[in-house]
Formats: C-alpha cells, structure tokens, sequence
C-alpha cells in the first residue's frame, strides 16, 4: 500500500496533474479498515514509506511521524460514505480548475466522460483548504454515485475502486474540461443526454473490456 502510494504520486506530479507539493492521495485497505495518506508539504519526489501516514477511518493515526495531509477528514469522509471507493486522488489541474473558479460544473460533451465520470461533475460551494466544511461539500457533491467533483477555486477530486481507476477518472476529467473549455471559445458545447451518459456509464463499468 505505501509502494502504491509513493507511485501514484510520482504519477500525478509527472502527470501534470498537480505542481510542487499540492495535492494528496490515498487508499484504502478495506479487509484491515486503514487508510494509507501523503504526509502534508512535502515534495512528493523524496517520499519514502516511512513518511506515509496510516489511519483507522475514524482518524486516528496508527502509523507514521509525519503529519498527515491538511485534507485527511475529505479522504476519510469520501470513504465512510463510500464503500466502493478504495482509492482517492486530490489533484491540481489547470483545465479543471478553471471551472473550479467559475464555480461552474463540467457536463458530459465526450463519450469518455460519459463512460467514466457519468453524469455531470459538479463543483463544491467553497470552503478554506482542511476545514471541516471542505469534506463536507466534497463528500456531499460526490453523492451516493459520483467518481469526481471540483473543489471551488481549490482543485478537483477523483476517486475509484482502486488507484489505476482513480487516475483514469482524474484524466478524463482534465481532458473533458480542456475540450470544453476550447469548444466554448469556439461556440455552444452540445451536452450528451441522460440516457445516452446512463448507457454508456454503465457499459464502460459492467461490459466493457475483457
């Protein structure tokens, strides 16, 4: 869990998907109900895993010296609320954020956000980074189905059942925004319908693939 930790941050650095020390992530060993954290402002490129930080779902640290990201009680809300969810990338892209500042969610205009993210991704009402009204709106955004939302002027938040399906939503993610930031310039984005989203949704988590 920690090796898995240390890779998917290297990943969302190298990705572009945060810069310096933004960001965190997490997962979740559900059979021994621990949660595995990025310590809090450090750069992710000289983590090793003795500074990953290991918790109890009800916050307390059973692991670790370093003090655990400022959005702990985000990572362990979305998984109290959620048990399909195992892993959960907060992440700092630029495309997404843009919308995250126009407080405006991001609909489904591709068949790749239809697919993986389902419906629309909505933004959070804002709240200061690490406070108690942040996981709040973060896990009430998500709902009982969502595997992305944005975090007012702050940043987006992406989830799955593992850490590989965390990454794909959040890449989908920042791609859909970038297409729908750049059809908007050029004209009126034609948003896929429910039904259309619903049926693809379900074929890419329950047919798709081998």
């Amino acid at each position: 869990m920690k090796k898995l930790i240390l890779d998917a941050c290297l990943q969302m650095l190298h990705s572009g998907l945060t810069v310096e020390t933004w960001g965190n992530i997490s997962c979740r060993d559900s059979e021994a109900g621990l949660v595995y954290l990025t310590p809090s402002g450090l750069h992710y490129d000289g983590l090793t895993e003795d500074d990953i930080v290991v918790a109890k779902l009800d916050g307390a640290i059973v692991e670790g010296a370093r003090k655990p990201t400022i959005e702990i009680d985000m990572h362990l809300g979305i998984y109290r609320a959620r048990p399909d969810i195992n892993a959960v990338i907060h992440t700092h892209p630029v495309y997404s954020q843009v919308f995250a500042v126009l407080r405006e969610d991001i609909p489904p205009v591709i068949d790749e956000a239809a697919q993986i993210l389902g419906g629309p991704v909505r933004c959070t009402p804002y709240a200061l980074p690490g406070s108690p009204e942040l996981a709040i709106g973060c896990v009430e955004t998500l709902g009982e189905a969502g595997y992305a939302c944005l975090l007012a002027s702050h940043g987006a938040v992406c989830a799955g059942a593992d850490m590989e399906m965390a990454f794909k939503v959040s890449t989908v993610l920042e791609m859909t925004a970038q297409i729908y930031q750049m059809a908007r310039a050029i004209g009126k984005p034609v948003t896929l319908s429910d039904d259309q989203v619903a049926f693809m949704h379900d074929f890419a988590y329950n047919e798709y693939g081998q």
